[in-house]
């Protein structure tokens, strides 16, 4: 089993409304794919180098995914309201440990 976490970018165009997300989130569960997630808020503090660190004020939440077929989960992906509201996601494939 492959576990994946999900990035969501705060970049949509349009904002979805509470039913597209209750869709989403019905279909996710029923795929069996679906572990959970949250939204990330803007209270955020760097520890350690600072100078190097990148800002990502632009990740608005996240979701778990545990799969073994990785194509399913994209299809899944393909109506996530981010998705459907011009903004994006990105699919982070976790090291197995």
């Amino acid at each position: 089993m492959t576990q994946y976490i999900l990035l969501i970018q705060g970049n949509t165009k349009s904002e979805a409304v509470p039913e597209e997300w209750a869709q989403f989130f019905a279909m996710a569960r029923e795929s069996g794919f679906f572990k959970g997630g949250s939204a990330i808020g803007m209270d955020r503090t760097i520890v350690g180098d600072v100078s190097t660190a990148k800002p990502t004020d632009h990740i608005a939440g996240f979701m778990r995914f545990d799969s073994d077929d990785k194509e399913k989960v994209l299809e899944l992906l393909k109506i996530h309201p981010v998705v459907l509201h011009g903004g994006s996601v990105e699919l982070c494939e976790m090291p197995m440990t």
